[in-house]
């Protein structure tokens, strides 16, 4: 493993896909755009039902599998075209231990901002044991490996590799990943945090997550520190039955 200085990206774009198209955009796009349909659903039927209604309470329990299944799907398909993933995930120790940081702090704050005025919409409030004690293991099971596994690389790939760069020029392949603009941070940090019922701890996380792709100019980084919060996040929320995390 390289011990290199792990070098701050310049603050200008580098050039080095000149001839993009639509095909390019798809794949950091439409993971997110189906799992985000998927929460859209959600709302109409909350919206439609009365709170606590069977339909919704089903539909907020069997649809995580479906849509952790769909989204997985669309990232095996579009894989090959992902090259800001074809690196290695951590060129050196010092940039492996920023990265565990990140992913912990996240964490960390993260359960301490659930104040009411931090909140939008309604909790969630995900128990797979709704479902039974076994049933409910598996559900648990790939609740944990959505949220630790397939989310991270869908939504890492949209914000931080598509959409960051695509506010600072169209031809998004043609900036340097981690390239600085006053507005492409606060516009993915904002959208980014309203994206989560806890809107404020979004806008931290998406703080967090940017900085440290500024820092390092890769991808990997920044799908790893997102995967460690949520992976800990998962497991506090099993170990306590603090089920509104989820």
């Amino acid at each position: 493993m390289s011990r290199e200085k792990i070098a701050i990206p310049s603050s200008e774009p580098l050039v080095d896909s000149p001839t993009q198209s639509s095909a390019d955009i798809w794949p950091r796009v439409l993971p997110f755009a189906a799992y985000m349909g998927f929460i859209g659903i959600s709302s109409l039927l909350a919206w439609a039902f009365e709170s606590g209604s069977e339909v919704g309470a089903l539909w907020d329990l069997w649809s995580y599998p479906v849509k952790t299944v769909a989204v997985a799907s669309l990232l095996i398909f579009f894989w090959s075209r992902f090259q800001e993933l074809k690196t290695p995930i951590f060129l050196n120790w010092q940039e492996g231990a920023v990265t565990v940081g990140a992913g912990l702090l996240v964490y960390a704050l993260w359960v301490r901002m659930d104040w009411p005025w931090a909140i939008q919409g309604d909790l969630t409030d995900y128990d797979p044991f709704v479902a039974g004690s076994s049933l409910g293991l598996v559900l648990a099971g790939i609740r944990l490996f959505g949220a630790s596994v397939i989310v991270p690389i869908m939504e890492e790939l949209f914000w931080r590799s598509f959409l960051i760069r695509y506010i600072i020029q169209s031809n998004f392949l043609a900036v340097r990943l981690g390239t600085y603009t006053i507005g492409s941070f606060a516009v993915t940090v904002v959208l980014f945090g309203l994206e989560h019922n806890l809107w404020l701890a979004g806008m931290m996380a998406g703080v967090v997550y940017n900085l440290l792709l500024y820092w390092t100019g890769r991808l990997w980084p920044c799908v790893m520190a997102h995967a460690i919060t949520n992976l800990v996040l998962g497991l506090h929320v099993l170990a306590t039955g603090e089920w509104h995390w989820w």
